[in-house]
């Protein structure tokens, strides 16, 4: 005998994801996707540094059109020696130009954990 369910199962699941959106699920996702979420904790508790760019690459995510974008870098903080870490960043595709190579960019690092960096480019 089939389940009473079966045939409602489409339904549900529209039903749950729709629900996931409107609850902030999608948000939730993003957030872990692209780092936006550690990011906004070290740019509101970090310390500024500069960072020079070393590498980028593309992390082969995308949102609304714009990439998440890997990044390479030299930190260089006060009382610091110049240490190397990475981070990734969701960029506006038309903003790509102008982070490449070489490039020096005001980051944040986390105090207790210097290797977790975020750029801070962002105007809030």
């Amino acid at each position: 005998m089939a389940s009473p369910i079966a045939p409602r199962m489409p339904i549900l699941l529209l039903a749950a994801m729709i629900g996931c959106l409107s609850s902030g699920c999608f948000s939730a996702i993003v957030n872990r996707v692209t780092g936006e979420k550690v990011a906004r904790e070290i740019r509101a508790n970090g310390i500024p540094a500069s960072g020079k760019v070393l590498r980028i690459w593309d992390t082969g995510v995308l949102v609304n059109h714009d990439p998440v974008v890997g990044f390479l870098l030299e930190i260089h903080a006060e009382g610091l020696d110049p240490y190397e870490a990475e981070t990734k960043a969701l960029i506006s595709i038309l903003w790509i130009p102008q982070i490449q190579p070489g490039k020096v960019l005001p980051v944040k690092y986390d105090p207790a954990d210097p290797s977790r960096v975020a750029l801070d480019i962002y105007e809030e």
